[in-house]
């Protein structure tokens, strides 16, 4: 037996080894088990109806249509749904109109259902292109944050020369300088119920500043280093501010009591703001996450870790119950009350520092470069590009736009900017929809899901 098995090769004992069991199954191959008329026919009538009952229904409809009519000498038995030979019959005619209905038919044809089209993404809103018409200079810093009050007159600015400036929003003149914070000024909100100013700054400080005496009459301490970003609850005596010590505070205004602190973040928290419904707090840190609060519990309702980079601004939409954030690696939408992720827009390469929408849906953001990008909020189409101008003495570096705030219209855009100067944009009138058409193609538009 030795010997044999070194006789023959390898290869030769494998295929004796299949052989064998080729021979051995291909008998069972030709005994297969009978067909169950009954079951297949129960099967077939449960495909046709789970596949075609809209369609079944209709003929059902016409048949009985057909029995009605006098001149028709025998009436047609009304289909049995589970019976799919019906289906293909002369008389089952259900072509589709068109419109997205079935309608039966009188005529001899077979069946013929044309397919949904794919959704289409929507054609972006034209608006018209934004154009520099102001230059306001007066501080002798970097302008980092600014606020337009409840009535549209006047808008404020904050800067790291450790001033704030209030100018009229019409003509651009200095109105009123507030001195008071001994370092860079980072966050501005005025108050719609009360003449109230609020400011925040890497001093440490939180400021409430009477506008009847330009005074200051409250501080509200807690925060352990500098703050970067505040926001004013729109219904509820509240302030909300946020910064380096990656919690955001909640204070209220008029007892100066700290009645939350918002932890969980772990660095920096570069933006806050706060809308009415649920949730009622949103911060964005530059620890790439963005975290939604409930203000009742002071706790966090939930957190968004999409961002691959720290988050430097989020913003609601004034009229929609959404809201954006922006990073280096692209701005997202999102939906409220979970955070439900929408689209991204992408093509912003820069630091992304603000983000501003106006009730037209027209969303700005601006970056460290000085670049400004208008996008259509519904579509994500990004229909214009600007360079903000450098002003003469300053160096190309000093281009970055640090905060940006529309008025209270929507029709102005008033940025910050690191060449020290505030920039007012506004719509170019002489616009129109053939002198600066939409360059829009689907597949540019496609929403990246992550």
């Amino acid at each position: 037996m030795t010997e044999e098995v070194q006789r023959h090769s390898v290869h030769t004992l494998l295929f004796r080894s299949l052989k064998r069991t080729h021979d051995m199954f291909i008998t069972s191959q030709g005994t297969l088990p009978a067909v169950d008329e009954l079951a297949e026919k129960i099967k077939k009538g449960i495909k046709a109806r789970d596949s075609y009952s809209l369609v079944l229904e209709k003929v059902k409809q016409s048949k009985a249509a057909k029995a009605r009519e006098p001149n028709n000498d025998i009436a047609s038995d009304t289909m049995s749904v589970g019976d799919p030979a019906e289906i293909g019959s002369d008389n089952a005619v259900v072509p589709y109109s068109g419109s997205g209905a079935l309608v039966p038919t009188q005529q001899n044809t077979s069946v013929s259902i044309i397919p949904k089209k794919a959704s289409q993404m929507p054609k972006p809103k034209w608006h018209a292109p934004w154009k520099l018409y102001r230059v306001i200079s007066g501080h002798l810093g970097w302008v980092r944050c600014a606020t337009v009050e409840p009535g549209n007159e006047w808008f404020a600015t904050g800067s790291a020369d450790r001033v704030i400036k209030v100018w009229e929003l019409a003509t651009g003149k200095l109105k009123v300088s507030l001195t008071g914070h001994i370092s860079s000024v980072r966050g501005l909100a005025v108050s719609e119920r009360h003449p109230y100013l609020f400011s925040c700054g890497e001093d440490r400080q939180v400021k409430c500043w009477d506008l009847e005496y330009n005074k200051v009459i409250r501080h509200y301490h807690g925060h352990l280093s500098a703050v970067y970003s505040l926001t004013l609850h729109p219904t509820i005596d509240v302030l909300i501010t946020a910064g380096r010590d990656s919690t955001a505070r909640v204070w209220d205004i008029r007892t100066k009591a700290n009645v939350h602190t918002l932890t969980g973040h772990t660095n920096t928290i570069a933006s806050v703001i706060s809308q009415a419904a649920e949730p009622q707090v949103i911060t964005g840190s530059h620890d790439c996450t963005i975290r939604l609060w409930d203000l009742a519990a002071g706790k966090s309702m939930a957190t968004l870790t999409n961002h691959k980079k720290s988050i430097r601004a989020v913003v609601f939409h004034p009229t929609l119950y959404m809201f954006a954030s922006a990073s280096p690696d692209n701005i997202k939408q999102w939906k409220c009350p979970n955070g439900e992720f929408i689209q991204n827009l992408s093509g912003h390469n820069a630091i992304v520092n603000c983000l501003a929408v106006n009730p037209e849906g027209v969303l700005v953001s601006g970056a460290d470069n000085g670049t400004l990008h208008c996008w259509d909020w519904r579509t994500g189409y990004n229909f214009q590009r600007l360079q903000a101008p450098v002003q003469p003495g300053s160096m190309d570096s000093e281009s970055g736009i640090f905060s940006m705030v529309f008025d209270q219209s929507g029709s102005r855009l008033i940025t910050t900017e690191a060449d020290k100067t505030i920039k007012i944009y506004k719509e170019d009138d002489t616009a129109t929809e053939e002198s600066h058409p939409i360059h829009w193609r689907p597949e540019i538009l496609k929403r990246r899901k992550y």
